[in-house]
Order: C-alpha cells, then sequence, then structure tokens
C-alpha cells in the first residue's frame, strides 16, 4: 500500500468526521439559542470549540449567529463545505480502494451542500439542512463498515474518524467547563442543568448518559462520562480503544501505538470527578488535546513521511507520499 494512499484515507476519515461533528454542533446549538436567546456566549464557544478564533477574527469583526454558522457552514478552515470538498478530493483519488457506493455518497453530498447552503444559513431552513448532513455522514459510515473490506485502507480512515472524534469531544467538553465555571460568565452559571445537557446533545451522548449514569445531569459525571466511559463511541476512552486496534491491524505500528496508550495510561490513572471539584479538568483536557496531537504527528512521521529503501520493500512498506492534502491536526 502506498504511502499517499494510506494518508488520503487517514485525511479522509478525519474530515468526513469533522462535517458530522460540525453539524451537530451547530444544529444543538442551534436549538439552545430558542432556550437561551439572550446569552451572547454561545457562538462564542462554538469558535472557541473549533480553533478558529483567530482565523474568523480576520474576516469578521462581530461575533453573532449569522456571521458565526455562515463561517462555520461555508466559510474557509474547518467549516463544512471545506472539509466535504477536502474529503471528496480524497476518496476522488483513491476510488478504486473504496466501494462505489460510499464514493457516491461522498459526491452526492458535495452537490447537495453546493445546491443547498443557502438553507443552511437561514433560521427556517438550518435544521432540516443539518440533518440533512448528519444524515449523509451516517450513511456513508454504514456503507463504509459494511461494504468495504477491513484491511489497512479502512484501518487508516477508522484511525483518523477516532483521533477526530476525541478532539472534538475534548473541545466540547473543555468549552463547557471553561464556561460554567467562569466568573466573567454568571449568566451561563444559571443554567448549569441545561447547558451540561447540550454538552451532552453535542455529541449525541444525552440517551446514552441517562441509561448508564443513575443520577441527574450534573458536571462531574457528565465530564466523567465523556473521559472515560468505554461504551460510549464518543467518549474519549473508547476512541482510543478503537485507535489502539487500527494501530495492531497495520505494519510498524510501535510508536504511533505507543503514543496512544501513553494517553491511555493517563486517563486511567485520573480521576475526573475529583479534578472537576478541585478546578484542575481544564488542565487534564488541556494534556488530553496535547497528547492527541503528539499521537497525530507520530501517525504522520511513521506512515506518511517514511523514507523508502527498495532493499527493505515488502508489501505493506509504504513509500514517502506525494504532496497531499492536509488541514489541522
Amino acid at each position: 500500500m502506498l504511502s499517499r494512499v494510506a494518508e488520503r484515507m487517514y485525511w479522509f476519515g478525519r474530515y468526513m468526521e469533522r462535517v458530522e461533528d460540525t453539524a451537530l454542533l451547530v444544529r444543538v446549538n442551534n436549538n439552545l439559542m430558542l432556550d437561551l436567546p439572550k446569552v451572547k456566549h454561545i457562538w462564542h464557544s462554538l469558535l472557541s470549540i473549533t480553533g478558529e478564533e483567530q482565523q474568523y477574527a480576520n474576516r469578521y469583526q462581530l461575533i453573532n449567529e449569522q456571521n458565526v454558522v455562515k463561517f462555520l457552514l461555508a466559510g474557509e478552515g474547518s467549516s463544512i463545505r471545506e472539509s466535504v470538498r477536502f474529503a471528496r478530493e480524497n476518496a476522488r483519488t483513491t476510488r478504486e480502494i473504496m466501494p462505489r457506493d460510499a464514493w457516491e455518497k461522498v459526491n452526492k453530498l458535495h452537490h447537495y451542500l453546493k445546491n443547498n447552503l443557502d438553507k443552511g444559513l437561514t433560521r427556517n431552513g438550518r435544521d432540516q439542512f443539518l440533518g440533512d448532513v448528519i444524515g449523509y455522514c451516517h450513511e456513508l459510515t454504514g456503507y463504509l463498515h459494511g461494504c468495504m473490506s477491513s484491511s489497512e485502507p479502512y484501518q487508516f480512515i477508522r484511525l483518523g474518524r477516532h483521533l477526530e472524534r476525541a478532539d472534538m469531544t475534548s473541545r466540547i467538553l473543555d468549552v463547557g467547563v471553561f464556561s460554567l465555571t467562569s466568573a466573567d460568565i454568571p449568566e451561563l452559571q444559571e443554567h448549569e442543568n441545561l447547558l451540561w445537557t447540550n454538552v451532552l446533545r453535542s455529541l449525541s451522548g444525552y440517551q446514552a448518559y441517562r441509561l448508564h449514569v443513575n443520577d441527574r445531569i450534573n458536571g462531574e459525571d457528565v465530564a466523567a462520562f465523556l473521559v472515560r466511559d468505554t461504551h460510549f463511541p464518543r467518549a474519549i476512552t473508547h476512541c482510543l480503544d478503537e485507535a489502539v486496534k487500527c494501530c495492531e491491524s497495520l505494519p510498524r505500528e510501535d510508536l504511533p501505538l505507543r503514543a496512544v496508550t501513553k494517553l491511555q495510561r493517563m486517563l486511567h490513572q485520573s480521576n475526573v470527578i475529583t479534578m472537576f471539584g478541585e478546578k484542575t479538568l481544564h488542565d487534564l483536557i488541556d494534556n488530553i488535546q496535547l497528547e492527541l496531537a503528539h499521537i497525530h504527528d507520530e501517525v504522520v512521521t511513521n506512515w506518511f513521511d517514511y523514507d523508502f529503501d527498495a532493499s527493505m520493500f515488502e508489501r505493506t512498506i509504504f513509500e514517502k507520499p506525494a504532496p497531499g492534502l492536509a488541514s489541522r491536526a
């Protein structure tokens, strides 16, 4: 398998997960706006989660609903439109590896955005538009899981998807912790239960939380659930468990696997509930994000920037890649 193909599969998985996560995030916060119409921090928090505050500031002066939604749906950087464009390009150049139905679904999503993006920019059509985008992502995941051979290309897609998902979970949780522990935003603290519910809904985790946690919704249990739960697909620990399985299915996995297991040990040794009470959970989340970035760097260095040596050639040794598509880790 060529390294450039592996890289494109990895980024395809990350981009499509980013599309789904961003659509879900905007959709849930759009509904929260109806419950908390006077709280302006809602839209600022979306920029904090995506890490695009500086790029937004370069283009817009005001942080409001219209500008933020337009930026996340159709702007440059990590918007839904750009992520779909990059994912489609990665899929187009590796069509012989991917099931035909999966490629067609990505292509249909691309054209759906091209023809319907304006609907997502208005309140009346936004919920339906984002629901359709999320539906396309779910269908694509189903096609890949049900039709694609679980060989190296698929493992790279899964690895990219789970690292992106763990990163988004940590970002959403971090903003929730900051918003509800910051003395600068007292109006949010008056709606603690509603906002933690919003954090869960932003990760499609509300029902799973209610089934596994026999207590009212509170910050300590939500944080522990999203960090340590081994069964919920968007919990960080679960994502790392899946990343380990992906690495173990790939050749020369030692360095990336070591980086993943290091973060697993750190989470296993951390008492999230105690850290929440001591207000040190933000530091833990910072460390999680740093370690996720380190895992990404190890993946890139180990599999995509490998210096090819003909004397060591085997089927699973990767050639040094041609320049490919890239974005934020």
